[in-house]
C-alpha cells in the first residue's frame, strides 16, 4: 500500500474535503463523519435526497461504541460471525451531525475488513462517511472505471485505481439491530 495515497486521502479528510476511495465492497464517496458541512457536500454532489441517510465506517467495535447510545449484544455476535461485509443499523446514534443520522435516529455502521480503509481510519481517528460513488439513482460502481468522470472531478481527492481492490456488485449485507436485540434483514 502506497503511503503517499493514504497521506493525501487523510489530508483531504482533515480539511473537510470529499474523498473518492475503495471500500471493502464498492468505490465510495467519503468525508469526516463528524463534519456536517462535508456531509452536506456529499449530498450535493450525489444530488441525493437529504432524507436518505448514509452509513459510516469505523475502525473497530471500540470506535463504534462512541457513536451509538447502546451496543446490543446481538450486534457484537453479528460482527463476530460475519463472513462478508456487514453493515449494522443501530437504533440510536450519538456524537454525529443530525444531517447524517436517519429520521428515526438510527445510524448504519460497518467495520471494513480492508487494509486501505483500516489504515485510513486508524490514522484519521474518526469515522468516515461511506456512500456509493455515483449520482443518485445511477448504478453503484464496482470498479474504478465504472465511476463517472464528472463525479471524479467533483471530489477533493480521488484515490487512484488500486489493482489489489476487487469490488463487489452487491454492496454489504445490511442488518438492523433493535435495542431489544431483535434483528431485521434489510439487504442480504
Amino acid at each position: 500500500m502506497d503511503n503517499t495515497i493514504i497521506e493525501r486521502a487523510l489530508q483531504a479528510l482533515q480539511m473537510g474535503g470529499i474523498l473518492l476511495y475503495p471500500t471493502d465492497t464498492i468505490w465510495g464517496l467519503g468525508c469526516d463523519a463528524t463534519n456536517a458541512a462535508a456531509i452536506e457536500k456529499i449530498y450535493s454532489i450525489k444530488k441525493r435526497d437529504a432524507g436518505k441517510s448514509m452509513l459510516i465506517l469505523c475502525l473497530d467495535v471500540k470506535q463504534v461504541k462512541n457513536y451509538v447510545v447502546s451496543f446490543p449484544k446481538a450486534a457484537e455476535d453479528l460482527l463476530l460471525h460475519a463472513q462478508r461485509p456487514t453493515t449494522i443499523i443501530y437504533p440510536q446514534a450519538c456524537n454525529l451531525p443530525d444531517v447524517l443520522v436517519a429520521n428515526d435516529g438510527s445510524i448504519g455502521i460497518r467495520i471494513p475488513d480492508m487494509e486501505f480503509c483500516a489504515e485510513l481510519l486508524r490514522r484519521f481517528g474518526k469515522p468516515i462517511v461511506s456512500t456509493s460513488a455515483n449520482f443518485s439513482g445511477m448504478p453503484s460502481p464496482v470498479g474504478y472505471d465504472d465511476i463517472s468522470p464528472k463525479l471524479k472531478d467533483m471530489v477533493d481527492y480521488a484515490v487512484p485505481n488500486m489493482p489489489e481492490f476487487v469490488g463487489s456488485d452487491t454492496g454489504s449485507r445490511i442488518l438492523k439491530v433493535e435495542a431489544d436485540g431483535s434483528i431485521t434483514v434489510i439487504r442480504n
